[in-house]
């Protein structure tokens, strides 16, 4: 028998489970879209939000391409992406790129993941705050080719390693093939492609910015 009261009970609020891929995306390519994909399926998310990076802070000794450019070629990736998001915020935000003020801009009710290369889960030390990091979020280790994975998930407490393959694609691999002439078609989605010739963003012969792959925050990106 249905009690009198019982349209008085609040409703069971389940946690939003939100991913988090931040990165430069200079550009955004297959293997940032296959662990996206990879994570919204073995983490159970509601949705993966793509945040590019406004001031990458460890990423200054070099030039990167402007915001819009990015963020440009982040929303064209996505478009097709069932759950996939663009976010802004980092773009917006003044001054340094942190990861932690980003957490912290959503509701503690959220259950946030953050997804990260093994690369730069081994040097998660480096990160500004890493801590309250960790608090914060829940940490998916995207395995990356050269990287030691096992040791990149012993690394993070709690962290998860995602199975899926570890792609050999990276946005300093396809700006160097952009600027030697070599077709990268096939590393990025039909329309960042482009969107990359269209406006000749990297262009051929020049290469003042390119740096090598690093443990670091962004270096997936």
């Amino acid at each position: 028998m249905r009690s009198a009261w019982s349209h008085l009970r609040s409703p069971i609020l389940v946690p939003v489970r939100t991913g988090i891929l931040g990165g430069t995306f200079d550009p955004i390519h297959l293997a940032h879209l296959h662990a996206a994909e990879t994570a919204m399926h073995q983490a159970n998310l509601d949705r993966l939000l793509f945040i590019p990076a406004g001031d990458p802070w460890q990423k200054r000794d070099r030039r990167v391409s402007a915001p819009h450019h990015r963020v440009a070629m982040v929303d064209l990736a996505i478009s097709e992406g069932p759950g996939f998001e663009l976010d802004r915020q980092e773009i917006e935000r003044v001054g340094p790129t942190y990861t932690i003020d980003t957490l912290q801009t959503f509701p503690e009710s959220e259950d946030l993941y953050l997804l990260m290369g093994a690369d730069a889960a081994l040097g998660f030390d480096t990160w500004h705050q890493a801590d309250l990091v960790l608090e914060r979020a829940g940490v998916l280790v995207v395995p990356r080719p050269g990287a030691d994975s096992t040791a990149a998930v012993d690394w993070i407490p709690g962290a998860r390693l995602l199975d899926m393959a570890p792609l050999g694609v990276s946005s300093t691999l396809i700006r160097a093939m952009a600027r030697c002439g070599r077709p990268f078609r096939y590393l990025v989605p039909g329309a960042v492609h482009e969107y990359i010739v269209a406006n000749n963003l990297y262009p051929e012969g020049e290469n003042d910015d390119m740096v090598e792959q690093t443990t670091t925050e962004e270096s997936s990106s």
